[in-house]
Parts: C-alpha cells; sequence; structure tokens
C-alpha cells in the first residue's frame, strides 16, 4: 500500500517493528465486543508501528508520513470499545506508550505525556496527595490519553460528571499533520476540539487534568432481593451529599453469576449493587442500604485491590468490564450504552428491562451529566441478528433513553449525548487538511487537500 521500507529508513533512530503478528495485535482494541464492528474490523492492520519516546520524534513520524501521504493512527492502552486505534487505510501506528512520565503537579492540575498508564498516574498522584477524579474500568492499563481521546466516562462519573464537563479536562500539547508538522499548546475549552476524537484531530503529547484529594476507597458489594430496590438504593445514595463516593453500579440477578471472586458472595436470583464510599461514609452507607433491604455481603480496600494483581478491584465489574466478565463465559453477547432520563428514572429503567429481561440483562451506572444526577446503562444483549439489536435500540429511544451506539465506527454517529462541545470538524480541517490522521473516524470530514 505505502513504500514502507523507505519510510522506515526515513525513521531510523526511532523504535519500529513491522512484525506481522505484532501488527495484527497492536492494531486492534476491544471492538470485538460488537459482532457489527467485528465484521468491519478483523483483518484491519497497520503496516509499521512506531513507538516515539518524545516530542521530537513524533514530530518526525508526521513529517515524513506527510510528505509521503501516509495515514497515521494513535493508540495508547488499546482499551477502547469502538475500534478507534484501528487503522482502517495501512500506514503507521503511533504507539504512544514510551511517552509516559509526569511532568508537573501544580495546583491541583497534572500534566503528564499521553502514554502514561492511569493507574501509574494515580499513584503517582496520591504520593503527592491527590488522585484522579475520573478513570475507566481499564484503569489497570489504560492511557491517560486513550481516556481523553476515545473515552472519558467512568468511575467518578457519580461525583464529577465525565471528561466533558468543564473543570475536568484542562489542556494538552497536540501535534498537528500539518506541513510543517505544528504544536499546539491548548487549555481550557480550546482544547475540546481533541476531547473525544479518536485522534483524529491532532497527536495528544501531554494532558492536563485537574484532581481531586486522595480517599482511602472501600469497595462495598451489596445485594437486594430485586433489581428495583437495588436501584432506588443507588440513585439515593447518588443524592446523598454527605457521602463521598466514587462509584455505583446496579446489576440485575443474571449478571452476578458471572463475576469471579464474588459470585459464590451472592444469594442467587439476588441483585447487587458495587459502591465504592470513603470509609467515613462506611456507618451510613450501611444504613441506606439496610433501610432498602440490602445486605452487605463483600468489602475490600479499593487501593489495595487494584496494586494487587491478584484482586479485582470492583470497579473492574463495572462500566463495560461488565461486558468482558460476561464474554470470558458467553460469546453469544453483546451490549449498549444508554442514559436515562433526568426525571421518573427508574419508571424509564423499567419500561425497558421488563419488556426486554430475557434478551437485555440491565446494569446502570449513577453519573452526573451537566450537574444533573441519572443513570447510565451499559446493559449485556444478547445477540441474534443486526436487525434485532436496533429493534431493542428503537424501542429504548421510543421510551425516552438516549442511546451512544458502540456499534458504530465514527464519532458523530456514536457519540450522542457523549458529544463534546466545539467545532472539531473545523478544527481537523486545520491540523490535518489531507485527513491522514486516523482516517474514516471522523465521518463529516473531507479532505481540504488532494492526498495523490
Amino acid at each position: 500500500m505505502h513504500d514502507i521500507a523507505a519510510l522506515a529508513a526515513e525513521l531510523a533512530g526511532i523504535e519500529l517493528a513491522t512484525d506481522r503478528a505484532l501488527l495484527r495485535q497492536k492494531s486492534r482494541d476491544f471492538y470485538w465486543y460488537s459482532p457489527i464492528l467485528k465484521r468491519q474490523l478483523d483483518g484491519k492492520a497497520a503496516e509499521l508501528i512506531a513507538r516515539p519516546k518524545d516530542e521530537a520524534e513524533v514530530l518526525r513520524v508526521l513529517t515524513a508520513c506527510h510528505a509521503r501521504r501516509v495515514p497515521v493512527t494513535v493508540r495508547g492502552g488499546g482499551t477502547g470499545n469502538y475500534g478507534q486505534c484501528v487503522p482502517l487505510a495501512g500506514g503507521v501506528l503511533l504507539d504512544m506508550t514510551a511517552m509516559a512520565a509526569p511532568v508537573a503537579l501544580m495546583d491541583g492540575i497534572v500534566e503528564v505525556e499521553a502514554g502514561a498508564k492511569m493507574i501509574d498516574l494515580d499513584l503517582w498522584c496520591r504520593e503527592r496527595g491527590w488522585e484522579l477524579k475520573l478513570w475507566p474500568s481499564t484503569k489497570r492499563t489504560a492511557t491517560i490519553g486513550g481516556f481523553v481521546a476515545g473515552g472519558g466516562a467512568g468511575v467518578g462519573g457519580i461525583t464529577h460528571g465525565t471528561m466533558r464537563e468543564r473543570g475536568n479536562f484542562w489542556g494538552a500539547r497536540v501535534a498537528t499533520m500539518q506541513d510543517p508538522p505544528r504544536v499546539l499548546d491548548l487549555e481550557g475549552q480550546a482544547a475540546n476540539p481533541v476531547n473525544r476524537t479518536y485522534g483524529t484531530t491532532g497527536v495528544l503529547t501531554r494532558i492536563k487534568v485537574p484532581l481531586t484529594p486522595a480517599q482511602d476507597w472501600r469497595d462495598v458489594a451489596i445485594a437486594f432481593d430485586d433489581f428495583v430496590p437495588a436501584s432506588r438504593f443507588a440513585l439515593e445514595l447518588a443524592f446523598c451529599d454527605g457521602i463521598p463516593k466514587k462509584m455505583c453500579g446496579v446489576f440485575d440477578s443474571q449478571l452476578p453469576p458471572f463475576f469471579k471472586g464474588l459470585a459464590d458472595a451472592v444469594p442467587q436470583g439476588a441483585s447487587l449493587a458495587l459502591v465504592m464510599v470513603a470509609p467515613a461514609a462506611l456507618g451510613a452507607l450501611r444504613e441506606l442500604a439496610a433501610e432498602h433491604g440490602g445486605r452487605i455481603v463483600a468489602e475490600q480496600d479499593a487501593v489495595a485491590a487494584e496494586r494487587d494483581p491478584e484482586t479485582t478491584p470492583f470497579y473492574e465489574y463495572c462500566w463495560n468490564h461488565t461486558t468482558l466478565q460476561v464474554l470470558k463465559k458467553d460469546r453469544g453477547v453483546t451490549y449498549l450504552q444508554c442514559r436515562f432520563p433526568f426525571e421518573d428514572t427508574l419508571k424509564a429503567v423499567e419500561a425497558v428491562r421488563i419488556p426486554f429481561r430475557d434478551e437485555v440483562w440491565m446494569h446502570t451506572e449513577c453519573v452526573r451529566f451537566g450537574g444533573r444526577t441519572t443513570m447510565s446503562a451499559l446493559p449485556v444483549v444478547r445477540w441474534t441478528t443486526q436487525e434485532r439489536l436496533y429493534e431493542i435500540i428503537s424501542a429504548f429511544e421510543a421510551a425516552g433513553i438516549g442511546i451512544a451506539n458502540p456499534h458504530v465506527l465514527t464519532i458523530e454517529e456514536g457519540s450522542n449525548y457523549r458529544r463534546v462541545p466545539g467545532n472539531q470538524l473545523g478544527f481537523k480541517r486545520m491540523t490535518d487538511p489531507l485527513g491522514l490522521l486516523n482516517p474514516g473516524k471522523m465521518r463529516d470530514f473531507s479532505p481540504l487537500e488532494t492526498t495523490a
């Protein structure tokens, strides 16, 4: 497809790889959660991996690729679910994981190279009295750059919302695909065009995120006789301003048997709530759970659990790790991403949970959007056909439930309520006029210049 030998020669001194098995491995993420994306993306791969150690090497790669009209797709930990790091047109896979050093921590804002693993960054911040506001359930493998560029929601959302909320993402250094490439320092709202754009609008080399004071979080598992009281408990917890909390996920009774390490503790047929609260709130949490008929069945030190490779932190049963826990035993499922209304939230949940209970195993997460609290959902869905999946999606939407479709490739199709404000399309036209950065992932973009 491209003259990779000549390109590799030009990039001598940068860590490169052309091994076919490694190219296949690094050109994948968890898109296979979706049978639809699996059909589209299986077999797609880069032709060359470049692993820069600093910003200067990033610019060398972008300069050479621009001159030769070679596409560049950026990769962090490869923990995305929508094919964000899958190269659709071959070219170079830019692996950012060698750029992983903290740069500075000042006034509660950390600046860090984009390839830092979130677990390592959080531990570094904790040593200084701070912690990340938000992290994905893949915290132990995901990078901060990948979370900003391709995720942005997860643990911490019950208190802090998502990465799209003003004040959760403060800035980035961004290398452009211009001639010659430039490095832009973006802060505040000016950084929105690189937030959740899959690396289509620039290569993130550094990230700035505001932090929150560190807590010694506790994981608590609470069993309920039914999903309804579990959900009522969860929403009341979400609205309890006096309880410091990081997470609350609710799972219908079909799901806990898939949670290795917790399954034996949860009574058969019970629904489950998994929460993360500060130690000072444990007494209040126990009272609240008892008021809703909940029984605490497991507890652990959340910070210690994530540092132990033999222990599962409870957040690795939550968010989209729920789907992974089921897929380990049952490959005949997929998932959806939903947001329930702010008003009559539980009524909307039940409106779709009950009629689809055999096909849709409900899993919700308490989260804030725009200062308002509701439930987001990542239900596990029994896969039959694409047509049936879209029938289910239509029924959810008819009930007033927002869908962020995880079975599509492009930012525009999949974002819905997760779309970040700002002129991302216009920004890409400036920073990548040839459309060489992760081509095919921004549906509305057309190159302003010819790539011939």
